[in-house]
């Protein structure tokens, strides 16, 4: 066994074998360790930061000479709510209730902050159900704070309290200040020579001047005058984006609300979603998120926000309105605008690991309140389980974590007034002990709740751990990301699939991933891009990833992109082959618009949005990644932007378009009319053999007279019928219309071959005869 170099180390119980170092302590040589818990309240200043072999310095305060004055010593207050509620107490008192759970832990102290920086620690001593407790007379909303946490320092065990660091409050509802990732953040000695146990070496320098505070805040809204639009998940179109990339660029928002909750709120910026017809914006990110320390190393920073820490606060650094509290009613003021516009708030969110990372990671949050507690760790307690591939995982099957995790939930709905999630790696959330498990506590634990089984439930359903791909195996009242859609989609349109069987099911609802256990065809959520890889301009535009500007080599982001140039890698100045990505730009928003499931966009696809070729813009918070609106102004883009808008209004008039029931294929009458019939371009239904066959080209027939289910009075749904053909092929096919039965005649509605479509001539071919139809194009035609 080897030692660790010479310093002044502090060896701490070691309670575990398996052999290793002692766990140790490095002192701040300018000033004396954290103070222990006392009676009462205690003022401090914060010594300065000094490295550990560098001479000792003089003590300085934290931003003010002038501490204030302690308040008295906390009352017994109440075990929940967790986190910092500001209420009336005993004797009408006002002042705020704070609650933590730290299960292992032996003290807590709360750190109150003034305006100045100055520090206040307020030990909790009242300790019931292992959260610990107080309510302090005076605490008003705005005041900043965050918790000491004592206990044990042995990291072979996984305990890993340090009273050093200043803790942000898991519940904390807004967050001050931004992190940094200085070494004093690090509950270890990050600097340490032998870094292969540098985790063992506690780190005891004061964190508090570095890391961001939690804010209490005023509870003061009852959403007595917001409607919900409830949109039924058949009938919903969902647009992804970026908070701050959405209005950034925006001509239209104000300047000092671009980037912003109130810039999203703003009417300009909800004009475009209206026209555009989409039902529900899904944000990237909005909970509190840290930048990781080699993104700052680099000059970079965490763009989509996938590195949470606080899942309780909206992210600071959205707001237009500062961050003492005021991000928590601009955000809802935002959610509001949507929702009086007919539109619903998803929220994408990241409950399967922490901006923490893995035991080489800063000590922000839930590692030193009781990182056993709230951490899977591996046999070696040392060391995290990663179902993630971002250092940590948390442990749902604990009651805490799940709790944490639920209440987060409800508080989003509740107080925030969002109507939905999607859920990052959301088979990590599944993961009982080690196996994805579909009979989890996580998932029973939704199914049950009154309030969470009503809105709108997400899955990525995968993460990076064995077996973690899981399309398809979520319970009902999930939906999915399909990213066999995807795949499908795009192979098609590049001449890449073998057949066409795996399209035949994407196009019709992907019955068979969900038809079981009651789920309906808007369980898939069908998109064919987002905002992980390609935009879709450069799906058709590069072949290759150029992640360059991420400063990692290019080896970032996924190789399998399953994209097609045309022949040129990048942008052209050749007409021809501008004209032809143009057209396959049609192609895949039209197939995306007419497949049966729920439609996702993403920001910026529907006018041509490009990242240069970046395929992983996670820290491109630049032009790389905010939307340009000046595309708008191309009459080409414009033009893309109309189609769009058209099939989504095409989509919201005939729910042919939008089934509630999975296509059964038989026929419901004596003319021998099904539901859904497939075609070959020779006009005849495809046997077992054409779905076998190389194919370029396929014809669906969907029936509006067999939709199952009856409208709100109880009447019959009866919609038009239409046939779509897509074809894929580099030189134009000739299409046999099926006659009688099928229809009489045929009306073209949409030919991507034109790039205007509204100059389309009214076209109408009888049933029988054969049409052209043009090289990589898709041609839905009306039954008449």
């Amino acid at each position: 066994m080897s030692s660790a170099p010479e310093q002044e180390a502090v060896h701490e119980g070691h309670a575990a074998g398996g052999g290793g170092l002692p766990a140790q302590t490095v002192t701040d040589p300018a000033g004396p360790p954290a103070a222990p818990p006392s009676a009462g309240a205690t003022a401090v200043t914060e010594p300065a930061v000094a490295d550990p072999a560098a001479e000792p310095a003089a003590p300085a305060l934290n931003g003010s000479r002038h501490p204030a004055a302690p308040p008295a010593g906390a009352w017994p207050g109440a075990p929940t709510p967790l986190g910092a509620r500001f209420r009336v107490g005993p004797e009408g008192t006002a002042g705020t209730n704070f609650a933590l759970w730290a299960g292992g832990a032996e003290a807590v102290d709360l750190c109150l902050f003034d305006e100045e920086g100055a520090e206040t620690r307020v030990p909790l001593t009242e300790l019931t159900h292992e959260i610990w407790h107080g309510f302090v007379p005076g605490v008003r909303p705005g005041r900043r704070y965050g918790f000491r946490v004592h206990g044990r320092w042995d990291p072979w065990t996984g305990a890993r309290w340090n009273p050093a660091k200043l803790l942000l409050d898991p519940y904390a509802r807004a967050v001050d200040g931004d992190f940094t990732l200085p070494p004093q953040v690090y509950g270890h000695v990050r600097d340490w020579p032998q870094q292969q146990v540098a985790d063992t070496v506690r780190d005891d320098r004061d964190s508090a001047p570095f890391v961001p505070k939690g804010v209490v805040v005023q509870d003061d809204d009852d959403w007595s005058d917001d409607h919900r639009p409830k949109t039924p998940w058949a009938d919903s179109v969902i647009y992804e984006l970026h908070v701050r990339g959405f209005t950034r660029l925006h001509p239209g928002v104000p300047e000092e609300l671009r980037g912003t909750y109130a810039g999203l709120a703003h009417p300009a910026a909800i004009e475009h979603l209206v026209n555009l017809g989409v039902t529900a914006v899904e944000l990237l990110p909005v909970h509190q998120f840290a930048h990781e320390d080699h993104l700052l190393s680099r000059g970079l920073r965490n763009y989509w926000g996938y590195n949470s820490i606080g899942y309780f606060a909206p992210h600071a650094g959205y707001a237009a309105s500062g961050t003492g509290g005021g991000q928590v009613g601009e955000f809802k003021r935002m959610v509001r605008a949507l929702h009086a516009a007919g539109i619903e708030v998803i929220l994408d969110v990241v409950y399967n690991h922490t901006a923490e990372a893995g035991e080489l990671g800063p000590m922000l949050s839930l590692r030193g309140i009781d990182n056993r507690g709230y951490y899977k760790l591996q046999s070696d307690a040392r060391r995290y389980a990663d179902y993630t591939g971002c250092g940590n995982t948390l442990h749902v099957v604990q009651p805490q974590v799940l709790r944490l995790i639920t209440d987060s939930l409800r508080y989003w709905v509740t107080e925030m007034g969002v109507d939905g999630f999607r859920f990052d790696l959301a088979a990590a959330l599944a993961r009982s002990m080690h196996d994805v498990d579909m009979l989890s506590p996580f998932l029973a634990v939704i199914a049950q709740d009154p309030v969470l089984r009503r809105v709108k439930l997400i899955a990525e359903p995968w993460d990076v751990g064995s077996g973690g791909y899981q399309v398809g195996a979520f319970p009902p009242l999930w939906t999915e990301w399909n990213d066999r859609y995807r795949n499908a989609v795009r192979d098609f349109w590049r001449g890449a699939l073998p057949d066409v069987r795996d399209l035949g099911y994407r196009l019709s609802g992907s019955s068979d991933l969900y038809a079981w256990g009651g789920r309906r065809p808007y369980a898939s959520v069908n998109f064919v891009t987002a905002h992980d890889g390609f935009t879709l301009r450069d799906l058709v535009s590069y072949e290759r990833k150029h992640n360059e500007a991420n400063g990692e080599g290019n080896r970032d982001g996924t190789d399998d992109n399953r994209a097609w140039n045309g022949g040129t890698e990048g942008e052209s100045e050749d007409e021809v082959l501008r004209a032809l990505r143009r057209r396959q730009l049609r192609n895949l928003l039209t197939t995306l618009l007419l497949s049966t499931g729920v439609p996702m966009l993403v920001a910026g696809d529907e006018f041509g949005r490009t990242q240069r070729g970046n395929n992983n813009a996670y820290c491109q918070d630049n032009e790389i990644s905010w939307v340009d609106w000046s595309q708008l102004d191309d009459p080409g883009w414009r033009e893309l932007f109309e189609l769009t808008s058209r099939l989504i209004r095409l989509r919201q008039t005939h729910p042919v378009l939008r089934r509630r029931a999975f296509f059964s294929g038989r026929a419901h009458s004596a003319d021998g009319l099904r539901d859904l019939a497939w075609f070959t371009a020779r006009g005849t239904e495809m046997t077992e053999r054409d779905w076998y066959a190389p194919a370029a080209t396929l014809g669906m027939y969907l029936s509006g007279r067999d939709i199952p289910g009856r409208d709100a009075r109880g009447a019959q749904i009866v919609d038009d019928s239409f046939l779509a053909v897509l074809h894929a092929g580099d030189r134009p096919v000739s299409f046999d219309l099926p006659g009688p039965p099928w229809a009489a005649a045929y009306e073209v509605v949409v030919d991507t071959s034109r790039e205007d479509q509204a100059a389309a001539p009214a076209l109408t071919h009888r049933a029988g005869t054969a049409i052209t139809v043009p090289a990589r194009s898709v041609l839905l035609l009306r039954v008449r």
